[in-house]
């Protein structure tokens, strides 16, 4: 629901973007992830948007939008449609800030990964994620959770050299 509601804050300063195909897009982005889900072509997506009745012309550009949203598959890539870059940033926008540090701790943890691993995440992927925003509400809001997130890290180093 965070992305979703972030979606939509940005897709108010999108007058190009369908705002539907926003929200039902921030809506499933998860629905098919392949850290969670064995599907193929957005089957979890598509069995929903079916049971909806929505058509198939808009369920494919929901799903397009969709698949412009996972960092390792798109890192570098620009979605091509408006709404898959809404989405994509507001999926980033979540990966960062104090949530996203929460986060970051959960997911470790979960994964028996170490705090000098999860610490390493901010590095190889989270204090990237502010100039990889598309939108210009995107980049305004990543401004703080980035800052959010450079001061934690400082206090992070300063905390640790203490234990030694």
């Amino acid at each position: 629901m965070r992305v979703y509601r972030t979606a939509m804050e940005i897709a108010e300063t999108e007058p190009d973007c369908d705002k539907l195909i926003v929200a039902l897009a921030a809506l499933l982005h998860d629905a098919d992830d392949d850290k969670l889900f064995e599907t193929e072509n957005n089957a979890n997506a598509r069995a929903f948007l079916n049971s909806q009745n929505i058509d198939e012309a808009t369920a494919q550009r929901i799903c397009t939008a969709i698949n412009a949203v996972s960092f390792s598959k798109n890192r570098d890539r620009r979605p091509e449609l408006p709404e898959g870059r809404i989405v994509q940033d507001a999926d980033r926008l979540d990966a960062i800030g104090a949530i996203g540090i929460a986060r970051t701790f959960a997911y470790g943890g979960k994964h028996g990964r170490s705090l000098d691993a999860s610490i390493e995440h901010f590095h190889e992927k989270l204090l990237l994620l502010r100039d990889m925003m598309h939108t210009e509400k995107a980049k305004e809001m990543a401004e703080a959770r980035h800052a959010f997130m450079k001061d934690f890290l400082k206090e992070w180093e300063k905390e640790n050299e203490k234990r030694w």
